[in-house]
C-alpha cells in the first residue's frame, strides 16, 4: 500500500532512531483485510512487545495520514533458522529473553503515583535518563511489603532503558542463584561471569533470597562492583532496608545502602482509588462510586490484590455477563481479606477518634470550641462521609447542627489540611485503616 513507507517514515520520527532501529528495522508489511493492517516481525516475543507498546501510536499516525480508522496486528514470520548468521541468532535469541522476562504492562506510563511512591518513581525515571546512568543515582535499593509496586518500577526502568539502546538484565534473585548454580554444573561460570558483568542495567527483584548463600553472595559482591565501575546501573528491591537484610554479607549490605534507598509504603485512599479506575479502563469497565469506594476501603494493603478483583469482575462481566452489582463485589472482597469485616457505622468511628484523642464521645457531639475537640469533630465527619458514605444531613443531625452547611464547612476545611500537612494525612490514613480493620462479621 502506497501509504506504509510514509507511515513507517512517521513512526521513526515519533519514537526516535534507537526504538526504531531495535523494533521495527526486520518489519514487512503483509496485507489489508477488514481495515487491520498486518505485519510480520522476526519473533512472537518481538510481536507482543510492539503490539502492546506501540500499536495505538501507529494506529493514530494512520489515522491522520488516511483519514481512515486502521487497526494493526503483528505476527511472527516464519524463518529458515539455518539461514541465519550466529550473531542474528545471538540477537534474536537474547530480544526473546529481555521481551519474554519484561512484563508489557509494567512500563512508567501504567504506574499510578501517589504520596506512598512518589519518591521511588522519580528516583527510577530518572535514573534511565542518559545524563543520570550509572552516576547520581547508583544503586537503587526500592523496599516495601509485597503487592506495592516494586517490580512494575523495577521492570519500567528495563523497558525505558531498553529504548535507550542498553543491554539489560532483569532476574529475581533465586533466578541468579540458579543460573549460577547451571554454570557451575556445566563448567560455564566464565561465560555466567561476562554476562552479567557485561550488562548496562542489572535488575534483580527480591534480593533479600540471596541471605545465606555465602559463595554466591561473593561472585555477585564482584559483579556488582565491575558494574558501578565501568558506569553501568543497578536497581534492586526487598521487603526490607538494606540494614534488616538477614544473612546478607555487611560489605554488600554497605553497598546497597550507597545510593538511593526508596521505599514504597502503603497507599493512600486517592492513589488507591486512581489505581482502581486505571485497571478498569484497560478492561473496559464501569463501576459506579460506592463499588470503586468499597474495593478501596477494603482492599488497602496490596495493589497485586487491587489487581487481582478487578481481573475476577472482567471475567464476570466477560464470561457470564452478569452485571457488577456491590453484592457481587462483596463476595469476591471476601477471597482477598484476612478476615470478613463488618459494614462501619458511625458508632465505630466515633469510638475510634475517642481512644485515639482520648475524648469522651459526648464532648466530640458537644459544641466546644477547644482546638483538640474542634480536630476531633472534623475528623469523624470526614471519615464518616467518606467510609459510609453519609449524606451530610445525616451528619448534621449526629452533631445537632442545624443544617448540612457546617457539615460540608467542616470536610472542606479538613480536606485543605490533608493537602498542606502530611502528618494531619497519615494520622487520617491511620486511623482509617484501623476502623477498616476493626470487626470480622457481617461484611
Amino acid at each position: 500500500m502506497d501509504f506504509i513507507n510514509e507511515l513507517l517514515k512517521k513512526v521513526k520520527e515519533e519514537i526516535g532512531e534507537n526504538n526504531y532501529k531495535n523494533y521495527f528495522e526486520n518489519i514487512e508489511f503483509d496485507k489489508e483485510q477488514n481495515d487491520i493492517l498486518y505485519f510480520k516481525v522476526p519473533n512472537q516475543f518481538l510481536a507482543k512487545h510492539i503490539q502492546t507498546k506501540y500499536s495505538s501510536i501507529i494506529e493514530n499516525i494512520l489515522k491522520n495520514i488516511t483519514e481512515k480508522k486502521y487497526k494493526i496486528s503483528f505476527f511472527e514470520k516464519k524463518q529458515n533458522t539455518k539461514r541465519l548468521n550466529l550473531k542474528e541468532k545471538e540477537l534474536n535469541k537474547n530480544l526473546k529473553e529481555i521481551i519474554h522476562s519484561l512484563n508489557p504492562s509494567y512500563t512508567f506510563d501504567n504506574f499510578i503515583i501517589g504520596e506512598s511512591n512518589k519518591f521511588t518513581y522519580q528516583a527510577c525515571k530518572n535514573s534511565t535518563l542518559e545524563k543520570n546512568f550509572g552516576k547520581s543515582f547508583n544503586p537503587i535499593f526500592i523496599y516495601s511489603k509485597t503487592g506495592l509496586g516494586k517490580t512494575h518500577l523495577l521492570q519500567a526502568c528495563g523497558h525505558e532503558c531498553l529504548e535507550l539502546g542498553k543491554k539489560v538484565i532483569y532476574k529475581t534473585a533465586k533466578d541468579f542463584m540458579k543460573d549460577y548454580q547451571t554454570a557451575l554444573l556445566n563448567n560455564k561460570f566464565e561465560s555466567f561471569n561476562n554476562d552479567y558483568k557485561d550488562c548496562n542495567l542489572l535488575l534483580i527483584d527480591d534480593i533479600q533470597f540471596l541471605g545465606n548463600t555465602e559463595k554466591i553472595q561473593e561472585e555477585f559482591f564482584h559483579i556488582f562492583n565491575d558494574i558501578i565501575q565501568k558506569n553501568g546501573q543497578i536497581i534492586m528491591t526487598s521487603d526490607v532496608a538494606p540494614k534488616d537484610l538477614n544473612g546478607i554479607e555487611d560489605r554488600l549490605k554497605s553497598r546497597f545502602s550507597n545510593g538511593i534507598i526508596a521505599n514504597i509504603s502503603v497507599p493512600d485512599l486517592d492513589t488507591r482509588k486512581a489505581i482502581i479506575k486505571k485497571k478498569c479502563e484497560v478492561h473496559e469497565i464501569d463501576l459506579n462510586n460506592e463499588i470503586l469506594n468499597t474495593i478501596a476501603n477494603y482492599i488497602g494493603e496490596s495493589i497485586r490484590e487491587i489487581e487481582g478483583i478487578i481481573t475476577r469482575i472482567n471475567a464476570m462481566k466477560l464470561l457470564s455477563g452478569q452485571m457488577i452489582t456491590l453484592e457481587l463485589v462483596k463476595n469476591l472482597i471476601k477471597e482477598y481479606i484476612n478476615e470478613e469485616k463488618q459494614n462501619i457505622d458511625i458508632d465505630d468511628i466515633f469510638q475510634m477518634i475517642s481512644k485515639e484523642f482520648n475524648i469522651k464521645i459526648s464532648e466530640i457531639k458537644s459544641n466546644s470550641k477547644k482546638q483538640e475537640i474542634v480536630k476531633a469533630k472534623r475528623i469523624v465527619i470526614y471519615l464518616a462521609k467518606e467510609l459510609i458514605s453519609n449524606s451530610t444531613t445525616e451528619l448534621a443531625k449526629n452533631f445537632q447542627m442545624k443544617d448540612h452547611s457546617s457539615i460540608s464547612h467542616n470536610i472542606k476545611k479538613t480536606q485543605e489540611l490533608i493537602k498542606k500537612d502530611n502528618e494531619f494525612k497519615n494520622l487520617i490514613e491511620n486511623i482509617k485503616n484501623k476502623i477498616i480493620n476493626l470487626k470480622s462479621k457481617d461484611f
